[in-house]
Parts: structure tokens; C-alpha cells; sequence
């Protein structure tokens, strides 16, 4: 018996000897030289327990049907960011922002404190009963997340901690039968890669590479498109298909970090991959129900077809959308096919989906909310919802972004009023947060389709569309979802619209946004998601749910908007969705 466990043991150093071996030389060959933090040169690096990289293929790509990355130095891209003075950055105005900034430092040092301590490895925290639970992989998904986010607050200690624990990780080894390929993506490999483009550090990016190999094999269906179910048994074996039925959103948002892997690592297949959705989307956009958009869900088995007939900024669309610009910046502009999607969505949501909200002030704000449009794309009969989704707060930023880039003053007004507008709309509710979904009374009607002109208040349309029991602020006339779960869309585009218009009331905003969510989400360890928006701030009964995307985006943009310009300057990264800088390819790999 004993020498069988001798030979056990032996066999099992010999398993480990040959993992750290290969861990060492997809670390010093596999990746391009960057420096290696000092500290971290005896991390531990563990390879997962599968080689996705060298799994045969059912449905191969012939190598002469890779799409190389473009060619060329990168386009001068027009100024971004605000050219901030000195006059403007006073030592008072700084003072102010430095004491802001250091209470979102405090805020974030206590959930990942409490995150720590009760839920380290584990996707959230319960913040409720103060434990773990797994939604996301299994992974850590809020320590992978967040880490970005540790760097850029100069959590130095609780990086280096996080980034010995990735080190660790078994892609191979999830808790969950399937996963999303659309939050693993964002989540996970986008918060490697900007953690390796911030850092340099290779541990980081060596597992990035990992993952992005594993999530590669969701593209090796016959038609070489994927599904958002990655079933990890069938994706092994090549027997991924995919759907005929998947949002916009899922299918459109794994650009940018696909293409963020190739540019770092050399390889062209992760962007390759992605170059068959954007011609699959820039070859159906004209001839959708709704010309110049995509519909909320669309058959990509078939073709590619498009026959669904909702359009919507919100959920299960917003991301497709906010990367069609941003896949423009990474690309150095050497891709003009995003410039020309972009500019057609944005002609079309502008003409169709936005509406101004009747409003009872006699001072009313110039702002306006993308609305949901169905279209039965015949004899063009429209008709547009007035429902508002704090999901679909993202299009301030993405239209005054996108106005920057391709010089369109008109799109950077639109983004000011879709971002100053999910910004009243947090004050218009007694928790100082605005619901996930709400219905608004707007200028215009199905007689009257002028959705968009300004109107004056009219209390007798109030009495027979509102709320007639009294229960919700005026104009707002329904509420589907009162919960907030602590979502960043909102602070998203308030932060953008700061750094490009330089407004200095925007962070007076900003900073009323984080005092009411502040009171209404604390409890005794972390933050917690709310039951209903209607509750006075300090009042508000708690969802036992505290997502990564709490640290990972909003406590980062509400660090950001309050930190020096120049931290993250939006001429030098680019964010994906989940918030997650990557380096813009002009400034290096």
C-alpha cells in the first residue's frame, strides 16, 4: 500500500511539474514582453486543467478565412476629453472633489472588505447574510471585476492579492453546467484585459489568454457564429449551436474585447471571430423593420435574419449599440464600417425612439429618454412606448462620445439631454434613485406623434393617463420594476458628458446621485440592491444581492468623475461595457 501511494505521489509532482512548465511558457512565449510587477514574479500561476487552445475543432475556420486585424498606423482621432484649465481646476474646486473622491474610496474599501472577508473567490456577496454565492461561472466574478478598479484607486495590496488568486483559477472548473458568453466576456475577460493594460502583469494576462481560447470555442458551430449558452461539456466537443433566437446585445458586444486579446497577443483569430457579426449586422441594418436599427432579438442561425419587430436601447439590446463607436476608437479608425453603423443607428433612435417628457415644473429641464418602438415594418406604422429603463441611461454617454468622435455637435447635445434626463429622473423619486423600469407621460400622443417638441404641463391628460391613486411623482404614470440593484448607466453618462463638455455642475450631480444612493443601498457591512425606488432614502427595505458591477462600475465612475481628468483620460482608453478601460492602440500595446 505504501508504495502505491509513493507512486501516487510521484505521478501527481510529475502533473504539477508539467502544469507549471506550461504555465511558464504561455507566460514567457505565448505573450508580448511587458515589464512584471517585481512583487508578483513568484505568484502562483496554476494552468487550467483543459488546453482550450489545442482542442480539434469540429467546425474549423481554414486559415485563409482569417480576418487579419487592419493595417495601417492609426487615424489622428479628434479630441475626446475637455481640454481642462488651470483656471477651471482651481485648488478649492480640487479640495472639493479630492473630499468626494476619498468618500467613494471608503465606500469601495468597505464592500471589498466585506467581500473579503465573507465571499473571497465567490461571484458576489450576499450583503444581507454576509456569505458567497456563485452566478457567474464561479470564478470570483466580482474579485476578476473589480480589479481594474482595486489599480486605478490605488488599492495596490488588495490588487496584488486578487491577482495571486487569479493565478489560481481553473477555467475548467466552473460550478455551473453552462454559462453566459456574453458576462464572461465582459465580466471576466474584459476585466483581465484592462487589468493586464494597467498593470503589465502577465499572470493577469496569461489567464485572459486561457479564457479567451475556452470562450473561442463558442464560434466552432456550423455556421461559425455562437450562442450565448456556453454549455462547457458541449463546447469540448465542438456540438455548440447557434440560436435562432438571441438579443442583439449578446451577439453585438463581444467585439471589443475579442479584438482587445488580438491586438495584445498577435493572434488574429479571437477578432476574426467577431468580424462575422459585424458583417452579419452591417448587412441586415437597412432592411430591418425599423431601417438603420437592429430588433431586440434576431435569428442567428438562419441568416442572420431580423424579422422580430421591438427596437430598444434597454435590455437585451443597449450594449450592441455603445460598441459600434468604440470598436471605431480601438481600431485607430482604420474601420470605417463602424462609422457608418453608428451614424445610422443614431440618425434612426433619434428620429424615432427618443421622447421629452411632460413635465409639471414651470422651469422645465431640456432633457429627454429613449422610449420602445414596435414596428411591423409595413406601410411604416410605429408605435412608441414611453417606457424608461435605467439600463438605457448608457446613451447620454454613448451619443456625446459618438458626437466627439465623428464631429457631430447635434449627437453631443442629445447626449446631454438623455444623460441630464435619467439624472432628474433620480430626483424625482424619494430615494433619490430612479426605478429599473418605468412608464412616462410624454410631449406628444398617438394622434400628436411629435414625440420630441417641448410641451407645457396639462393636468387634465395627467388625470386620465397618470397615476390616479397618488402613488408616484408626476409625470411618471406606472412603475414595471421599483427595485435598484445598484446599476451604473446613469453615473456612466454623467461622467462621460463631464469629461467632454467640462460642465462643473455635472459633478454637483454626480455627487447628489451617490449621497441617495449612499443612504438608500448601506447596510452594516457593504451595500445592498433596494426593494422599491418610492422609499424614502434611509427606509428602503434591502435585496440580498450585491452585484460586481457595484465596484467594478459604478463606485469606479463615481471615483473617476471626481478624480483628476488626466486618470483615465477618455483620448487614451477606450471602456467597454462593463466598464473596463482598455488602452487605445495608438498610445502602444
Amino acid at each position: 500500500m505504501a508504495i502505491i501511494t509513493a507512486q501516487r505521489r510521484f505521478q501527481r509532482l510529475a502533473l504539477l511539474a508539467m502544469f507549471c512548465l506550461a504555465g511558464t511558457y504561455l507566460l514567457l512565449y505565448r505573450l508580448p514582453d511587458r515589464p512584471l510587477m517585481e512583487s508578483w514574479r513568484t505568484s502562483t500561476y496554476v494552468p487550467s486543467s483543459f488546453d482550450w487552445a489545442h482542442r480539434p475543432q469540429k467546425h474549423p475556420i481554414p486559415e485563409s478565412s482569417i480576418t487579419d486585424l487592419p493595417k495601417g498606423s492609426p487615424r489622428q482621432l479628434p479630441r475626446i476629453q475637455h481640454g481642462f484649465s488651470k483656471e477651471e481646476l482651481t485648488e478649492a474646486h480640487n479640495r472639493t472633489q479630492r473630499e468626494r473622491r476619498d468618500a467613494i474610496l471608503e465606500t469601495t474599501k468597505r464592500a471589498w472588505g466585506a467581500y473579503r472577508e465573507h465571499a473571497w473567490g465567490r461571484d458576489e456577496l450576499n450583503p444581507q447574510t454576509m456569505n458567497g454565492a456563485d452566478t457567474f461561472g464561479g470564478w470570483g466574478a466580482t474579485l476578476v471585476d473589480s480589479l481594474d478598479t482595486l489599480w486605478i484607486m490605488g488599492m495596490k495590496k488588495e490588487f496584488a492579492e486578487a491577482a495571486r488568486f487569479v493565478g489560481t483559477i481553473d477555467w475548467d472548473s466552473s460550478t455551473l453546467t453552462e454559462i453566459s458568453l456574453f458576462e464572461t466576456t465582459i465580466r471576466y475577460l474584459g476585466g483581465l484585459l484592462s487589468a493586464y493594460d494597467l498593470s503589465g502583469e502577465k499572470l493577469l494576462m496569461g489567464k485572459a489568454l486561457e479564457l479567451g481560447d475556452m470562450l473561442y470555442a463558442a464560434f466552432d458551430t456550423p455556421n461559425h457564429l455562437p450562442p450565448n449558452a456556453f454549455h462547457m461539456r458541449k463546447a469540448r466537443e465542438g456540438l455548440l449551436f447557434a440560436n435562432t433566437r438571441e438579443s442583439i446585445a449578446v451577439i453585438g458586444s463581444l467585439s471589443l474585447e475579442f479584438t482587445r486579446l488580438s491586438q495584445i497577443t498577435g493572434d488574429a483569430k479571437y477578432y476574426s471571430a467577431t468580424e462575422a457579426i459585424k458583417q452579419g449586422m452591417e448587412r441586415t441594418q437597412d432592411s430591418t423593420k425599423l431601417p438603420g436599427m437592429w430588433p431586440t432579438y434576431i435569428d442567428v442561425r438562419n441568416g442572420f435574419l431580423t424579422s422580430d419587430s421591438s427596437f430598444t436601447l434597454g435590455a437585451s439590446a443597449d450594449s450592441a449599440y455603445e460598441y459600434l463607436s468604440k470598436m471605431y476608437e480601438l481600431l485607430g479608425g482604420l474601420d470605417r464600417t463602424y462609422e457608418t453603423m453608428h451614424t445610422k443607428a443614431m440618425d434612426t433612435i433619434k428620429n424615432r425612439l427618443l421622447l421629452r417628457p411632460m413635465l409639471p415644473d414651470t422651469d422645465a429641464p431640456d432633457i429627454l429618454f429613449p422610449g420602445t418602438v414596435f414596428a411591423n415594418g409595413a406601410g411604416g406604422i410605429i408605435d412608441l412606448v414611453p417606457e424608461v429603463q435605467h439600463l438605457g441611461c448608457f446613451a447620454g454617454g454613448m451619443f456625446a462620445l459618438g458626437g466627439k468622435l465623428f464631429g457631430s455637435d447635434e449627437d453631443v447635445q442629445v447626449g446631454e439631454q438623455l444623460a441630464r434626463g435619467c439624472a432628474w429622473a433620480y430626483e424625482s423619486f424619494p430615494s433619490g434613485i430612479m426605478p429599473e423600469i418605468a412608464e412616462i407621460i410624454p410631449c406628444g400622443s398617438e394622434s400628436n406623434p411629435d414625440y420630441i417638441s417641448p410641451c407645457e404641463w396639462n393636468e387634465t391628460r395627467w388625470e386620465r393617463e397618470g397615476d390616479r391613486r397618488g402613488r408616484f411623482p408626476k409625470p411618471w404614470r406606472a412603475l414595471r420594476d421599483r427595485h435598484y440593484f445598484l446599476r451604473p448607466e446613469a453615473i456612466e453618462s454623467i461622467f462621460i458628458l463631464y469629461r467632454i463638455t467640462g460642465k462643473k455642475d455635472l459633478l454637483d450631480v454626480a455627487w447628489r446621485m451617490f449621497q441617495s444612493i449612499q443612504e438608500a443601498t448601506k447596510t452594516a457591512f457593504a451595500n445592498s440592491a433596494i426593494v422599491d425606488v418610492l422609499a424614502e432614502a434611509g427606509q428602503t427595505d434591502k435585496v440580498n444581492s450585491m452585484e460586481s458591477f457595484w465596484i467594478a462600475e459604478t463606485l469606479k465612475y463615481f471615483y473617476l468623475i471626481f478624480s483628476e481628468p488626466e486618470l483615465i483620460s477618455l483620448d487614451e482608453y477606450v471602456f467597454n461595457t462593463e466598464a473596463h478601460p482598455f488602452r487605445l492602440p495608438n498610445l502602444g500595446k
